[in-house]
């Protein structure tokens, strides 16, 4: 049953409210007890499944007590023990990484801890375009013919052919993509999403497990009294990987994102500080920074322009250059965003007329930038609730790009395409898939995956309901409470931010900014204020209803930030939803 909130069934924008349940009620009471947190906070921690005797030492996590054994990892004692002896030797080391995010900090990763013990390897970033996702025959069998060990990070666990015509070199294989039933012919595949993996390391992205086989080595060489580099300085690039790739923030990866924005705070890496400055990032970095300023703009070369500017950024060690390569990067996302738009309006056009009542919502079109599919899939599943494939045709071919919602596992529809050669080629994890097929199985593809989509309920629900974790008055939101509750963060993916109700509000300044977007002043009855803003309000009928308010008394809900200006903090309210107080 629908534990509806503030009475709040048919919000403005359509939406049921619903809020914290008994349970939920229940743990945040004994919460407050054990720790005299407030209350919405303790809501927070009890709706992300948090013990009362644990709450204390979850808001402080340490990569100390949350350290799996990377051991435990099927290949990791042959991968770590393989790349020590390379280190030793000093043999030739190619690092091949993937185009996005993920990929270039794996490979800045590797390289930055390869470099501090005097190997200089190779980095080879394949082009989306004309080599497409993971190894390739010609790219192996070049590098082979020059380097004594490959490492692929971030791809590779799929890449049979081009792994297994490789006889002469070892091949390493870092990696978090689904496995097939079948593993390439490398010397080693440390991969939490194996197969035949039985540990629950699923959720970790390829930066996180290029960091746990560096743990795993530096352990060796502990042992044999060698140096180690400090892998703690590098977690700024697994927390930037983690939160870029929509890993889940719990478990490891929540010590990981926490501990890397401390070490991104003290702006000691050269490309991420000049990419901040230019990003216009002027206080201390959260998960949003790293998720929604700097990934889509390191994610901007691989995507429209040259694949290798984001690992070159991240590994750059000259100031000038850095800040050379950031601006370029900054110009090529501005491009990204102009592809993105078009393509995102013409496959709205073609969903929209196919209908809202399938599991899958899909599109696809000629000349569709395959750089940009993955993004407007994204943000059609958002608009749509339910998981979307973008695809972009070329000739006879299709290379597309697939978005999940949550409980919806997208990559093993897609292994499944291909097992039955519906089409090409495909991999990926639950929340994110690509493909290639040919343009002749396109329905039949399309169709077949709708089915199992279906089977695992998506489609069932239309619209979100909006969950909140609570109701706030205006006295209680201060500056204090908001730094409190940002340590129970950090809030991404797997871990959602706090959003809450203010009730019984009303409207005393309402401007828009831009086309879609809408500033408000919010005052309750006691003359309290609260500024917000509401992005892309204009979307909706949500935009106009508060613009032409009347007067009248609103609910309202969104997420909470603390706004600096002029060195002054103050509460803001990303407002996402209102509803009329009849």
């Amino acid at each position: 049953m629908t534990n509806v909130f503030l009475g709040v069934e048919d919000s403005i924008s359509g939406r049921c409210w619903t809020g914290p349940s008994i349970t939920i009620d229940r743990q945040s009471e004994m919460i407050v007890q054990e720790t005299n947190f407030p209350g919405a906070m303790a809501n927070v921690l009890a709706r992300m499944g948090v013990e009362a005797n644990q709450a204390e030492n979850f808001i402080n996590p340490s990569i100390r007590d949350s350290m799996p054994n990377p051991f435990k990892i099927l290949d990791m004692d042959k991968a770590a023990s393989r790349i020590n002896i390379s280190v030793k030797n000093n043999d030739k080391i190619a690092i091949f990484a993937d185009y996005d995010v993920d990929g270039a900090t794996s490979g800045a990763l590797l390289h930055d801890w390869l470099t501090q013990l005097g190997s200089i390897p190779t980095l080879y970033i394949p082009d989306r375009i004309e080599e497409g996702y993971g190894p390739n025959i010609d790219a192996m069998e070049t590098l082979a013919k020059t380097h004594d060990l490959i490492i692929c990070v971030d791809c590779g666990t799929l890449s049979h052919d081009p792994i297994n015509k490789i006889t002469d070199t070892d091949i390493i294989v870092l990696d978090h993509h689904l496995g097939g039933e079948t593993l390439p012919n490398a010397y080693a595949v440390v991969n939490p999403n194996r197969q035949d993996e039985e540990g629950n390391l699923f959720y970790l992205c390829a930066a996180g497990v290029v960091f746990l086989t560096l743990v795993a080595i530096n352990s060796i060489r502990r042992n044999e009294k060698e140096s180690t580099p400090d892998l703690l300085n590098m977690l700024d690039l697994v927390a930037l990987g983690t939160v870029a790739d929509v890993a889940p923030l719990v478990g490891f990866n929540r010590a990981l994102v926490r501990q890397g924005l401390k070490v991104m705070a003290r702006r000691n890496r050269i490309g991420l500080t000049a990419l901040s400055d230019i990003a216009k990032i002027n206080n201390t970095p959260t998960a949003y920074h790293l998720g929604y300023l700097l990934g889509p703009r390191i994610n901007a070369g691989g995507r429209v322009g040259k694949a290798d500017l984001g690992i070159r950024l991240l590994t750059c060690k000259n100031r000038n250059e850095a800040e050379s390569l950031a601006e370029k990067l900054n110009q090529l996302n501005d491009e990204r965003r102009s592809i993105e738009a078009t393509v995102q309006l013409q496959a709205m056009e073609q969903v929209e007329q196919r209908g809202s009542d399938d599991a899958l919502v899909w599109a696809a079109g000629k000349g569709w930038h395959p750089g940009v599919v993955g993004i407007v899939a994204s943000r059609i599943k958002d608009i749509t609730n339910r998981p979307t494939v973008i695809i972009g045709l070329d000739k006879s071919e299709g290379k597309g790009s697939g978005r999940s919602i949550n409980g919806v596992d997208l990559g093993t529809c897609i292994a499944t395409l291909q097992r039955e050669n519906l089409i090409t080629k495909g991999g990926g994890h639950k929340m994110a898939a690509g493909l290639s097929l040919e343009i002749k199985n396109l329905e039949s593809s399309m169709s077949r995956l709708n089915e199992l989509l279906s089977n695992q309920g998506a489609g069932k629900f239309k619209t979100k309901n909006l969950k909140l974790d609570g109701a706030l008055a205006l006295p209680s939101i201060t500056v204090e409470f908001l730094e409190q509750l940002e340590n129970v963060g950090p809030f991404g993916a797997g871990a959602p931010g706090p959003r809450f109700a203010i009730p019984f509000m009303r409207i005393t300044f309402a401007k828009r900014a831009g086309d879609t977007h809408l500033r408000l002043r919010f005052i309750d009855d006691n003359g309290s204020s609260i500024d917000a803003i509401a992005f892309g309000a204009f979307k909706s009928k949500l935009g106009e209803t508060l613009e032409n308010h009347k007067g009248q008394i609103f609910h309202i809900a969104g997420r909470l930030e603390i706004d600096t200006w002029n060195g002054r903090m103050r509460p803001k309210l990303n407002l996402e939803d209102a509803a009329l107080v009849n």
